[in-house]
């Protein structure tokens, strides 16, 4: 049996990336072979929490959650994701939180500061948490246009 590796797809090529490659994301290198770039915070997101595409795939929060939060996907604080993506590209972004006996959760999407809806897995939006587990929200965002997104969504939760 032949190995299978991820595809990279770019406007004229399609190129396998295989182990101690590297790729540029947005002039940013987020893959390394097979390794995402991830930020482990040793708090819990606040009530507006930014997550920024340029520096980062994955974001794990290790403190409970104190509160529902809206998630601001942006490029970074300088730049709109609607600058650094082409109408036709998308990106995937997980947010990992974790919840104590009070459990909170993601009430709300912007992109840019933009309010989204986003499409979720299984037609319903959460509307809690789940308690004394880790949840893991992990997003799908195609630029349709400009400014202009769709966004899969879902939740899994792990204890």
């Amino acid at each position: 049996m032949t190995a299978r590796y991820p595809l990279v797809i770019n406007s004229t090529t399609i190129e396998e990336i295989q182990s101690g490659d590297t790729y540029n994301l947005y002039g940013n290198t987020v893959a390394n072979g097979f390794n995402e770039a991830i930020t482990v915070s040793a708090s819990a997101p606040s009530s507006t929490t930014n997550f920024d595409v340029s520096t980062q795939s994955v974001q794990y929060y290790t403190s409970n959650t104190a509160n529902n939060w809206t998630l601001n996907i942006r490029g970074n604080s300088g730049t709109s994701l609607n600058t650094l993506m082409a109408t036709g590209q998308t990106v995937t972004v997980t947010v990992i939180v974790t919840n104590n006996s009070t459990a909170y959760y993601n009430s709300a999407v912007t992109i840019d500061g933009s309010s989204v809806t986003p499409k979720w897995q299984g037609g319903t939006a959460p509307t809690s948490g789940n308690t004394s587990a880790c949840d893991i929200y992990s997003y799908a965002i195609v630029k349709t246009g400009s400014a202009t997104f769709t966004v899969f969504a879902s939740v899994t939760k792990f204890a």
